[in-house]
């Protein structure tokens, strides 16, 4: 069978950086390709590449064997390549039909044929499976699995032929994911190519006909998904042996650090006690929407408190703000890094340092080299890769941004971490080195309570592991009493 796509020799550099490294990669119609990696591998760039986004500095392109080299992705979707980005690009106060045919709208004479307009929508909605979506529908009040449906139906219309899924169920729940592996195969089924980009392997295996790996720019393995075991494509990504996914680290389980008593917020929780201990990795399961979330930012002080008690260590009561809860020992990571993780713009010293800028400081005064020295030691520690502690942290990849919002945890010398989704949207390099931070952590006589949806994560982590539904946490129980069908069947109301 032809090639698709073929790319060869793709070279891309930003200054002395070499993103891509002479990358080859051919696509095949009709199937689906995984394009996997950690990040910083080059999977993003080879993307943008592919897509119009970003030009190569050597190599070629083909597709459907004429050359391509489109000047933007305006002219790439004019040849049926369209890429969906993890970040949707949908503008949320317009209409599904305006998103839709959003630079694509037909005229006459300069004047816009609404109908015919109206009649592709509902065509390219109904070939997605779903003509319950309305064109006059504000896209702001869809669910996120409804928004990828309006830039996928958006594909369409441009007559897509590869069409570039990136970490496409990251903001989606297990259904919604199901109901886009439908969808995929759906496009796949009338001839187009997809190339899905994703961190779980799971997942490519549900639902992708071939990978390639990504590693330092380069394309270092490729295969037909169940060809190859799932450990020789994290090797072929890390670059070495991983012998153990989900390494521990011997901890000792003491006395209670923190307690919560029938804990309510204004909507979620509903109610919600329980005891961490110090030196206790406690994971919390549950679907979306369940009260994970927002058991965490009650506790932490940024969700006002209905009614029930935090106690933490020698401190007890009900609402506390933020400043309160760093001062009392609690530390959290956000599981929106770009928007409450992390100050994208600051400096990687100035985001490690932020719950704690005594340490820089002198007779009041802000020491920019003191502060530098200070965090140096833990951002090592973390195994982050940066330039230098001036860089703005939003120019790291995800995995390092995501170790260093764990750093500021420890700077802070939080003794209870709340961590929700630590892993979420990191490689699996740094998955590992995460979970042996949180051991580490528990080690030194810190608690954990971790927030997953991911639950061989849970089950290779944690000590003891609890599940929310609709609001209400069930008893905690260590994590050899549980199975994964107990928990899937407690998080669905069905225990």
């Amino acid at each position: 069978m032809a090639p698709r796509f073929r790319l060869t020799g793709i070279r891309k550099s930003y200054g002395p950086t070499a993103a891509l490294r002479g990358v080859d990669l051919e696509l095949l119609p009709g199937e689906v390709h995984a394009l996997v990696g950690e990040n910083g591998a080059g999977k993003s760039t080879l993307m943008k590449v592919l897509s119009g986004a970003e030009r190569p500095d050597a190599g070629t392109m083909e597709l459907d064997g004429t050359a391509y080299l489109p000047t933007g992705p305006h002219a790439a979707r004019q040849r049926g390549v369209v890429m969906i980005y993890q970040e949707l690009a949908i503008c949320p106060d317009l209409t599904v039909e305006a998103n839709v045919t959003l630079g694509q709208e037909r005229n006459v004479f300069g004047f816009l044929t609404g109908e015919a307009n109206r009649t592709r929508v509902v065509a390219a909605l109904a070939q997605l499976g779903h003509p319950e979506i309305s064109p006059d529908t504000p896209v702001a009040t869809l669910s996120p699995a409804g928004r990828q449906v309006v830039e996928i139906a958006r594909a369409l219309l441009s007559d897509v032929k590869v069409l570039v899924l990136d970490e496409p169920t990251s903001a989606l729940s297990q259904e919604d994911a199901k109901h886009l592996f439908e969808l995929i195969r759906a496009l796949k089924a009338k001839g187009v190519t997809v190339v899905y980009i994703s961190h779980f392997l799971e997942e490519v295996e549900a639902v992708a006909d071939r990978f390639t790996v990504l590693r330092d720019g380069e394309a270092v393995g490729s295969g037909r998904v169940g060809e190859v075991t799932r450990e020789r494509i994290v090797e072929l990504m890390v670059g070495r042996a991983v012998a153990e996914q989900y390494p521990r680290t011997a901890h000792d389980i003491g006395g209670p650090v923190l307690a919560l008593t029938d804990l309510a917020g204004e909507q979620l929780p509903a109610g919600v006690s329980l005891h961490l201990r110090r030196g206790e990795i406690l994971g919390v399961a549950g679907i979306i929407g369940s009260g994970r979330t927002e058991l965490l930012r009650a506790v932490y002080g940024l969700d006002p408190v209905r009614s029930g008690r935090v106690r933490i260590g020698a401190f007890g009561g009900g609402q506390a703000t933020p400043r309160d809860r760093i001062r009392q020992g609690l530390g959290f990571v956000s599981e929106d890094r770009k928007t409450e993780g992390l100050a994208l713009e600051l400096p990687i010293a100035d985001n490690v340092a932020l719950s704690r800028l005594d340490e820089g400081a002198r007779a009041g005064f802000l020491s920019r080299s003191r502060l530098s020295a200070a965090v140096g030691e833990v951002l090592n520690r973390f195994g982050v890769k940066f330039r230098d502690a001036g860089q703005p942290v939003g120019e790291l990849s995800g995995g390092n941004q995501q170790k260093v919002a764990l750093a500021r945890l420890f700077h802070q010398r939080a003794d209870v971490l709340l961590l929700d989704e630590p892993t979420k949207g990191v490689d699996v390099g740094s998955k590992s080195d995460i979970y042996r931070l949180i051991g580490e952590a528990a080690a030194s006589g810190k608690a954990v309570l971790v927030v997953s949806s991911y639950l061989p994560e849970l089950f290779g982590v944690c000590d003891t592991l609890a599940v929310m539904t609709r609001g209400r946490l069930s008893a905690v129980r260590p994590v050899s009493e549980w199975t994964p069908e107990a928990v899937i069947a407690t998080a669905t109301g069905n225990p």
